[in-house]
C-alpha cells in the first residue's frame, strides 16, 4: 500500500471515530478537587511538596534534590499543574508540562527522538506525583486529561513521556507507544536512571481510544470536568517558525 493511501485510510478512521463521538452527548462531572495551572508562589510550593513526597516513595535519593522549586518550574515553555482538595486546599497531585516552542524538550538531552517526531510540536510531561491516598488514581487520571487538553489547546502534535519500569505499563494502558520497544534508556538529565520513552499522537488519540473501546474513552473525551481549569495556561498560536531548530542541549530539569 502506498504512503498516500495509508494517510487517506488513517484520515478516514479518524473522521469516522469523530463522527461516532459527536453523536454521544457530553456529560458533566464534578470532582472533589481542582486542577489548575500554578500561578503563585503558594501554589508552586504546594506542588513542590507533593512532588518531593511522591518521589520519596520510589526514588528517595533523587527526591532529596526536589525539596525546593526547580528553575524549569518558572521558565518559558513550562507549566506546572496542581491538584488541590476542595475540602481544605491541601495538595493532592502535580505534573509539569514542557512544550518545545522555545527550547528542545529536556528528554532530548539524553536521547534522539525518532525522525517522525523531529520538527513537530511536542509536549513532555514530567514530575508527575500524587499523595498516595485513595483518590490518587483519580487525581492521576485528571492530570493526564489536563495534559491532553493542554496539548489540544496549544496545537501540540505529540505527547512525550519517560517512565521507569513498571510505571511504563500505565502509560501503555493509556495508548502511549514505546518509541524504543523493550529498550531501557539511561537518561543523563535524570541521574542516568533507565527509562522507557513513550509518545502519543494528539491528533489521533480520541480515535485510537474509540477504536480500542477503551474504558477511559468517555472520561477523557465525553465528560466535562469544570474543576479542571486551564484558562491561565499559555496557548499562544503555534507556527512552523516558532518550532525550535537544531539547538545545543540545555541543562533543564525533566
Amino acid at each position: 500500500m502506498k504512503a498516500n493511501e495509508l494517510v487517506a485510510m488513517n484520515d478516514a478512521v479518524i473522521r469516522n471515530a469523530l463522527k461516532r463521538s459527536a453523536r454521544v452527548p457530553m456529560t458533566e462531572e464534578r470532582l472533589p478537587f481542582t486542577v489548575r495551572v500554578v500561578r503563585s508562589d503558594e501554589q508552586l510550593h504546594k506542588a513542590v511538596a507533593i512532588r518531593q513526597a511522591g518521589y520519596a516513595r520510589h526514588v528517595p535519593e533523587f527526591a532529596e534534590t526536589l525539596r525546593v522549586p526547580e528553575a524549569s518550574d518558572q521558565r518559558e515553555g513550562f507549566v506546572v499543574l496542581l491538584a488541590e482538595s476542595k475540602l481544605d486546599g491541601s495538595p493532592l497531585g502535580t505534573m509539569r508540562i514542557q512544550t518545545n516552542r522555545y527550547d528542545p524538550l529536556s528528554i532530548e538531552q539524553s536521547v534522539e527522538l525518532p525522525a517522525r517526531l523531529q520538527g513537530t510540536s511536542m509536549a513532555q510531561a514530567a514530575r508527575l506525583a500524587n499523595d498516595g491516598g485513595r483518590m490518587g488514581p483519580l487525581v492521576k487520571a485528571v492530570l493526564f486529561k489536563a495534559y491532553y487538553h493542554y496539548c489540544m489547546e496549544a496545537g501540540v502534535e505529540w505527547m512525550v513521556i519517560a517512565a521507569r519500569p513498571p510505571l511504563d505499563r500505565q502509560y501503555k494502558a493509556l495508548m502511549f507507544e514505546d518509541l524504543y520497544p523493550g529498550e531501557l534508556i539511561p537518561l543523563s538529565h535524570l541521574n542516568n536512571i533507565p527509562h522507557h520513552v513513550l509518545a502519543l499522537n494528539v491528533r489521533s488519540a480520541e480515535s485510537s481510544f474509540a477504536e480500542a473501546n477503551h474504558r477511559m474513552h468517555d472520561f477523557f473525551f465525553r465528560t466535562r470536568h469544570p474543576d479542571l481549569d486551564l484558562t491561565s495556561g499559555d496557548f499562544s498560536s503555534w507556527t512552523a517558525a516558532s518550532l525550535p531548530v537544531a539547538m545545543p542541549a540545555m541543562a533543564v530539569n525533566a
